[in-house]
């Protein structure tokens, strides 16, 4: 593919691949740990039963072990918020290269404490390896993409970017699979399904040996220059690197220029109030949707629609959501993202109104066996019915809708609503919030589900028209603008007592260089098709 080479025809090296392969290892284990323990809920939670069973010789009553297993899903993404946090200063201290091999620490911690719970019969240490394993993936929510994005050709930056929402699709389809009873999601082998975390942890960590520091990192944040040069030589596959030092610089002296804005301070200044707004608001319609709910408790859904096999139909939905994650990253530069997100948005609009319809008809689930088997009220209910296929389509209609636009859009449209100076504190309050939102969905939907059965989902439901008004009225089409033209607009919105959105107060503008307009254009071009997930 000519495109995808320079004029020497070596800018994708083997190295290059290796690089990039390593790091989205960070993405396969997010994708993993959020899907994992979906699978063998069933045995998990038998697991927790008995442990009171052997603590006191009586069994966990149900309320509490509903208590117990939604903290056990959901303390994973209170951990996310703690690591997501934490990226830009450690990044900042260590480097992208040496916070990855930190980061693995933690999944070996966070892994061996799982694989130990049933060992020693302590649910409390499977919360525990649940909360730490939380904190390595919200680590990699902004490691990997950093570091890919950073020794990436700015041509191929957009295209190698979006390999991390597609690591942690494939990361969930894996963890589904290898969760089947026949293999590591049976009553004894569970524990070894999620310690096996700690696998790609090694493998991450003896490949990153192999692989260098960002160049980016070296030369702006370090001002070593020659160590980059030979970073990018060994990158790029040959010695012309000239453009991309030169862009470095460039990015280097526009940061020295910016203002660097405060977490408190996007929400004081009128010129970044409205696009911080705007940023949380597409991070909520994300968590908020109900994605999470679906992903972490799909067999429950599957089960209550009357399939008996319920974990077969929750990896066909692994299956959609890797398809649809593939077929989004050719839309969204055709699209553009406030229409896509939009479309989205309305989609699972449409499949969670048919899913509670289809759930409410079903027929209902008396008990469950020591196995997770439905076992119905009457012996003739349960087969697979029409209504119960429709709840299955409704399902992955609703999966695919999400990765169509609410899945990968909020993360990067972020970055283009603001510019270099308001842009680290704003990914950051963004983070943060669509973690503490998939966390506050993780605690209450078990408990919700509980209280009003299907109809939990018509919460979902108004949401998504919510958040479907609020992007047809407030969010812009970033498609194909520059950050000077989107980052203008909101300040000339806020009026003109705002402080320069773009440049520190009293700063004098510099004339743009053709080459440092180039830069500005490709590192756009690179920004716009770059992207993450849950």
């Amino acid at each position: 593919m000519e495109k995808m080479k320079d004029s020497k025809g070596k800018q994708v090296t083997c190295y290059l691949v290796l690089c990039v392969a390593t790091a989205v290892i960070g993405s396969l284990q997010f994708g993993f740990n959020t899907g994992v323990i979906n699978a063998p809920d069933v045995k998990v939670k038998n697991f927790i039963r008995n442990v009171t069973l052997v603590r006191t010789g009586e069994p966990m009553d149900e309320s509490t072990l509903t208590t117990v297993w939604s903290v056990a899903v959901s303390i994973f993404n209170a951990g996310g918020m703690i690591g997501s946090l934490s990226v830009g200063a450690l990044v900042d201290k260590l480097g992208r290269r040496k916070s990855m091999l930190l980061s693995n620490i933690l999944a070996l911690i966070g892994g061996g404490l799982m694989g130990l719970s049933s060992m020693f019969t302590s649910h409390e240490l499977l919360i525990l390896g649940r909360l730490v394993i939380g904190v390595f993936c919200g680590m990699c929510t902004g490691l990997t993409p950093m570091y890919v994005g950073e020794i990436s050709p700015t041509a191929l930056r957009g295209a190698f970017g979006t390999l991390h929402q597609l690591g942690v699709v494939i990361g969930i389809l894996v963890a589904q699979i290898l969760g089947l009873e026949s293999l590591l999601g049976s009553q004894s082998l569970w524990p070894l399904l999620l310690a096996l975390t700690t696998l790609p942890a090694v493998v991450q960590c003896v490949m990153l040996i192999f692989c260098p520091e960002s160049p980016r990192y070296l030369l702006i944040s370090l001002n070593q220059e020659d160590e980059a040069r030979q970073v990018l030589t060994l990158l790029r596959g040959h010695s012309d690197v000239e453009d991309d030092i030169r862009e470095m610089k460039e990015e280097a002296m526009k940061m020295s220029m910016e203002k660097k804005v405060s977490i408190p301070e996007l929400f004081r200044n009128s010129a970044y109030r409205q696009p911080i707004i705007i940023a949380i608001i597409l991070q909520l319609s994300q968590q908020l949707s109900g994605i999470n709910a679906v992903i972490y408790y799909s067999t429950e859904i599957f089960r209550g629609a009357g399939i008996t096999g319920p974990v077969f139909a929750t990896i066909g939905m692994g299956a959609v959501n890797t398809v649809f994650t593939v077929i989004s990253l050719f839309l969204v530069e055709r699209a553009g993202r406030r229409t896509l997100h939009m479309i989205g948005l309305a989609g699972m609009a449409v499949c969670v109104l048919l899913m509670t319809v289809s759930l409410e008809l079903v027929p209902k689930v008396d008990k469950l066996d020591q196995n997770g088997t439905a076992i119905y009220e009457s012996a003739s209910e349960g087969g697979i019915s029409a209504i119960s296929i429709l709840a299955i389509l409704a399902v992955f209609g609703f999966v695919a809708s999400f990765e169509m636009g609410p899945g990968p859009i909020p993360w990067f449209i972020v970055a283009e609503l603001f510019s270099q100076g308001p842009r680290p504190a704003a990914i950051a309050v963004a983070g943060c919030c669509n973690w503490t939102a998939s966390l506050i969905v993780g605690l209450s939907f078990l408990p919700l589900l509980k209280l009003c059965g299907s109809y939990v989902f018509i919460i979902f439901l108004i949401l998504l028209i919510i958040f479907f008004v609020f992007t047809y009225f407030r969010v812009p089409e970033t498609k194909g603008r520059t950050f000077e033209d989107i980052s203008s607009g909101f300040s000339n919105a806020a009026g003109s007592d705002a402080a320069n959105y773009t440049s520190p107060e009293g700063a004098i503008s510099l004339p743009v260089s053709p080459s440092s307009e180039k830069f500005q254009m490709t590192e756009l071009a690179g920004q716009q098709k770059s992207g993450t997930n849950l």
